[in-house]
């Protein structure tokens, strides 16, 4: 038998190296190479050893269909489709005190009280800090089973005895099985433990919670291939210097991919928002320039937040664009646009751009709130405060109509507002309500331009 060769393997993108570099070739990264074991080599005879053979079913026969698990939180129901699947894994990241381990413990004790048997394992914490946030959050009595334990064997030996429902790994960067060489966290740990847990969720029906941790760059660390593996990624965002927390679906296989839950964390733990508009407008004070209230969708829930853009000169020669809550690209468009259909000028300005509340913002509606801020901003003239916007930009000027015009209307005509700066929409033109939001309809972005002084007066 040959003497084994170590390789060594990329802790950021998971590629194998044969020698150690200082930086890895796949991805780019710095220091990230970390030698390891590898699993020995099957026998090279050329027989194959006889095993057990798959059953085959009809795609047309009768299945059972089980019941989703209420993870006793709504908005977590919301994200997840209608609550767990029996017989999932899924994977939670998020940043460091976000509260990841908060929300999971409050749903391993919603659901032990509702006569679903959970288990909770911390790799991270001891058992009697688990019991101390438990009851600080007002869970002490919860009958959920905890362990303190990070090597996946006797974590699997304890499952297939008690058998619980609903399963929480905190967290699988600590989890390490004997065999591999390989140190806790790495590559292959992470990767091995996360295909035993799953493969436990598969055979016994219980649902496997795994919580990852995230890469400055905001990605869950360790191999892509375990967001592979598992049946939803869910990411909890937020600053932790806000109270609002949003966890958003980015993989589900069980459920929409575009739906958020939006929470506030409080001393008692994290509480549902069940408007998240009112929340997200709160603090709002008389209007002011440079401010646009954007009236967007999230899934099928209508979310009403503020854009806020400042435009100044710009104190050293290259002018900056800084973005927080939307995308930097979508922004050098719409700058790109108003500069050449419009003849506003950002050549010497930094703009800066911000979305209150923490929330991100991916749909294109977006562009003529953002560009209606960016215009209230450069002429200095505040936009009307019961006043809405939304719409999507194109390349030559147009604005182009949003989906779902009257979920949009209807949420911010239950918030007070009182009319709307939005594309010409002849369907929700027809069957409007007599009840509905007037719309002041934009068809270009000079008319937009041109209007934003008019608007101001009215």
């Amino acid at each position: 038998m040959g003497k084994a060769v170590n390789i060594f393997v990329c802790q950021s993108c998971g590629s194998v190296h044969g020698k150690w570099a200082g930086r890895c070739d796949a991805c780019g990264e710095w220091n990230t190479l970390v030698e390891e074991v590898p699993a020995q080599n099957a026998p090279k005879s050329g027989r194959r050893r006889k095993s057990r053979a798959i059953a085959f079913v009809e795609l047309d026969s009768e299945i059972e269909e089980l019941p989703r698990l209420n993870t006793g939180i709504d908005e977590l129901n919301r994200v997840t489709g209608g609550g767990f699947v029996p017989g999932s894994a899924l994977l939670i990241g998020g940043d460091p005190g976000i509260g990841k381990s908060t929300l999971l413990l409050q749903v391993a004790g919603f659901m032990a009280k509702a006569n679903c048997k959970a288990a909770y394992i911390s790799g991270e914490e001891s058992t009697a800090q688990v019991k101390r946030r438990a009851k600080r959050l007002g869970l002490s009595d919860a009958p959920v089973y905890l362990a303190a334990e990070t090597s996946i064997g006797p974590i699997i030996d304890g499952l297939m005895v008690e058998k619980p429902d609903v399963i929480i790994i905190d967290s699988i960067q600590t989890m390490w099985t004997d065999q591999l060489g390989a140190a806790p966290g790495t590559v292959a740990q992470v990767r091995a433990c996360s295909q035993e847990l799953t493969r436990y969720a598969k055979k016994s029906g219980a649902v496997v919670l795994l919580v990852g941790h995230v890469t400055k760059d905001g990605q869950i660390a360790g191999p892509r291939v375990v967001e592979h593996m598992v049946d939803a990624v869910l990411y909890f965002e937020g600053d932790r210097a806000n109270q609002f927390r949003i966890l958003r679906a980015h993989k589900n296989r069980f459920g929409p991919t575009d739906e958020i839950g939006v929470f506030e964390m409080g001393g008692a733990g994290l509480v549902e928002v069940e408007n998240p508009s009112a929340l997200f407008l709160d603090g709002r004070g008389e209007a002011a320039s440079g401010a646009a209230v954007f009236a967007g969708l999230e899934g099928t829930r209508p979310v009403l937040t503020e854009i806020q853009a400042l435009v100044a000169p710009a104190a050293f020669g290259t002018p900056r664009r800084a973005v927080v809550g939307w995308d930097s690209g979508r922004l050098a468009m719409v700058l790109a646009v108003l500069e050449a259909r419009c003849g506003v000028s950002f050549g010497g300005k930094d703009v800066y751009l911000n979305v209150a509340g923490g929330l991100k913002i991916n749909e294109p509606a977006a562009d003529l709130a953002v560009a209606a801020a960016l215009a209230s901003s450069v002429f200095d003239i505040p936009l009307p405060a019961d006043c809405v916007v939304f719409g999507e930009i194109s390349l030559s000027g147009d604005v182009r109509q949003a989906s779902r015009t009257d979920a949009r209307l209807k949420e911010a005509a239950k918030l007070g507002f009182k009319r709307a700066i939005a594309p010409q929409n002849k369907s929700t033109k027809k069957d409007a309500s007599p009840d509905q939001l007037p719309i002041i309809e934009i068809s270009t972005l000079p008319d937009l331009i041109s209007r934003v002084e008019a608007l101001s007066d009215g």
